[in-house]
């Protein structure tokens, strides 16, 4: 009687608390959870369009100081895979990325010592001098490593990159908001308390940025939620997310190993986080850590978005987990949904639709 309740308080549109968001997550049917999240997603979403878009993530160095036990993709300087890209790679990708019809590039990279303020400054001043493209790019922990190693705050770094070109930050670094379970997974990287700040201090210069999760190491239940509640009491102050993305940790080839967590679990996640992020209109599937199958699926879960068809994606790659579609593939996989197929950009403006 109580899991019904909790639904009838979701489809008239009120606010879950966090015990009912844990209740449902632990003992709520998986299709009954799928049913409400797809309600309140028709309800902001009636023209029943699913989006998607063209862009291209582009790591510039994978040399990185933090050395979280998660990832597979970071490589200590002097390794013999050690790179930095050089700025006329980087411009090559880019170009490579709008011949491709790209709209965006996600510049995101390692916490490597070696690169300072400067290096990012030319790097997007000579993008935008070349280029029309939107500039995505740097996740809280490379913007707080900026602000400390250039000695200024926040708000100071923030300002001089958006003078340089960058347009909107990616939700990166978050993991889970939650520091114990930071100091077990990231013990170097910035706290959840740092994650926030930049993404205040980013929405209040009018800078609008994405908000993530990725779930499936040492987390409880309760700390998903945790982390679901803090992006949404930000979100209620700034108005600043764009959009919600969830994605499950791929153990392979990490110093924390382990087994990853079942697509039934990332989707309940998803459900959850659906009925949970009411301030949320955008909530993103995850078929890069998924697959083409599951992410089809999410857009019965709650979804309304599938992200990017990545022309260019290294770090879920380096778990070992490789996972490449086209337009034409993703534009199908929608339509089999039971969904309109579009292409947006980065705030969520139709650039496309296939109808």
């Amino acid at each position: 009687m109580k899991i019904r309740q909790i639904f009838d308080k979701t489809s008239e549109g009120k606010r879950l608390s966090f015990d009912e968001a844990v209740l449902l997550f632990k003992t709520a049917d998986i299709l009954e959870l799928a049913r409400a999240a797809e309600d309140i997603c028709d309800k902001k979403h009636p023209e029943r369009m699913a989006t998607f878009q063209i862009d291209r993530n582009i790591n510039y160095t994978n040399i990185c100081k933090n050395q979280c036990s998660f990832c597979a993709f970071f490589r200590h300087k002097g390794h013999p895979e050690a790179y930095v890209l050089s700025q006329k790679e980087i411009e090559n990708k880019v170009a490579e990325t709008i011949k491709l019809s790209g709209t965006q590039v996600m510049l995101q990279g390692g916490i490597n010592p070696d690169l300072n303020i400067d290096y990012y400054i030319n790097m997007f001043s000579e993008i935008k001098k070349k280029f029309r493209i939107r500039i995505h790019s740097l996740s809280p922990p490379e913007v707080v490593y900026l602000a400390e190693s250039s000695k200024m705050s926040i708000s100071e770094t923030l300002k001089e990159l958006m003078k340089a070109g960058l347009d909107s930050l990616p939700g990166g670094g978050a993991e889970i908001l939650v520091d114990h379970v930071r100091q077990r997974i990231s013990p170097r990287k910035i706290s959840s308390s740092q994650w926030m700040e930049v993404m205040d201090e980013a929405h209040n210069l009018g800078l609008k940025t994405t908000a993530t999760m990725m779930i499936g190491t040492v987390e409880a239940i309760e700390d998903r939620i945790t982390h679901l509640q803090k992006i949404r009491d930000l979100q209620d102050r700034t108005g600043g997310f764009l959009s919600f993305i969830s994605w499950t940790f791929q153990p392979r080839n990490t110093a924390l190993g382990g087994k990853s967590i079942s697509s039934i679990e990332y989707l309940k996640t998803l459900s959850v986080s659906r009925l949970f992020l009411d301030n949320f209109l955008n909530v993103q599937g995850s078929w890069v850590t998924q697959g083409k199958n599951i992410g089809q699926i999410c857009l019965s879960f709650g979804a309304n978005d599938l992200g990017s068809i990545m022309i260019e994606e290294n770090v879920v790659r380096a778990a070992g987990v490789f996972h490449r579609i086209t337009v034409d593939e993703m534009v199908d996989l929608i339509r089999k949904a039971g969904k309109i197929p579009a292409q947006r950009d980065t705030e969520f403006n139709i650039l496309k639709v296939y109808d």
